[in-house]
């Protein structure tokens, strides 16, 4: 090639695939919206936001004195506070159908190998999430309160704030929510090569010391909460180490694997 000949343009021919991707991810991102919008809506007519919120609340209000109640300090926090919990619940309610969005425009560009790889992390780290949720709101809860409000003295009448309750809970619940994903962690850890079987094994008594730290730290300073975080994250963490052999076995690249198309 001389040097006035015009060099070919080497993004030539690539404006359009990226356009396409943009677009693509523009749908995906539109019907995964439309899906949360669906169960908003439907939240919205039933059980409705303020009966949410009443579903929320209940294990606080069945450890209070009977006819007590939460209080608003705000004034718009009796409308605001119930939407907020109602668009919680509506990304939950739709979190699969946002998963299979982004599940289906990142797929097309994995190896079959890879393929199995994401997908079952994908379920089992959305199922943990819920499991560890469901743990707290239905366990953890109900022990919390009912022996926070065992210390209460006689001459105080508990009154928690609506907002304050919600961002305990909201606390609460990614606090456990993201425990229950330990096993995950330890999977991706040894499947990427970053530490293996014998180290993790090794780690075992360390990590029972660090669970403990991290449930001092983000849970309410009671021995309950602190042990029904902590004792979940060990036991999770032996899930894990006996996954990752699983996974690791059943999940590698064959030699003659070939880029997808």
């Amino acid at each position: 090639m001389s040097a006035n000949e015009p060099r070919p343009d080497e993004l030539e021919g690539t404006e359009q695939p990226f356009v396409s991707h943009l677009v693509e991810l523009r749908d995906r991102l539109i019907r995964a919206l439309i899906a949360i919008g669906i169960c908003f809506g439907a939240l919205s007519i039933w059980p409705g936001p303020s009966g949410l919120y009443d579903l929320l609340a209940q294990p606080l209000v069945a450890s209070l004195p009977a006819g007590t109640k939460l209080i608003a300090t705000n004034v718009i926090s009796p409308f605001i506070v119930p939407l907020k919990i109602t668009l919680m619940a509506a990304f939950l309610l739709a979190l699969p159908v946002v998963l299979y969005q982004v599940w289906a425009f990142v797929a097309p560009g994995l190896y079959t190998h890879e393929k199995k790889l994401v997908l079952p992390l994908v379920i089992s780290s959305t199922l943990l999430f819920f499991v560890g949720v469901a743990f707290c709101y239905f366990f953890v809860f109900q022990k919390v309160f009912a022996f926070i409000q065992s210390f209460a003295p006689k001459s105080i009448t508990a009154a928690p704030d609506i907002e304050a309750y919600l961002s305990f809970v909201l606390t609460m619940f990614f606090a456990f929510g993201a425990a229950f994903e330990v096993p995950i962690v330890v999977v991706v850890l040894a499947r990427i090569g970053l530490v293996s079987i014998d180290k993790l094994k090794g780690f075992r008594s360390y990590f029972i010391v660090l669970a403990f730290i991290i449930a001092a730290v983000i849970t309410p300073p009671d021995v309950v909460s602190q042990l029904a975080l902590a004792i979940p994250m060990c036991l999770l963490y032996e899930i894990g180490i006996w996954a990752a052999q699983i996974f690791i076995k059943h999940t590698q690249a064959p030699s003659e694997d070939t880029p997808p198309i």
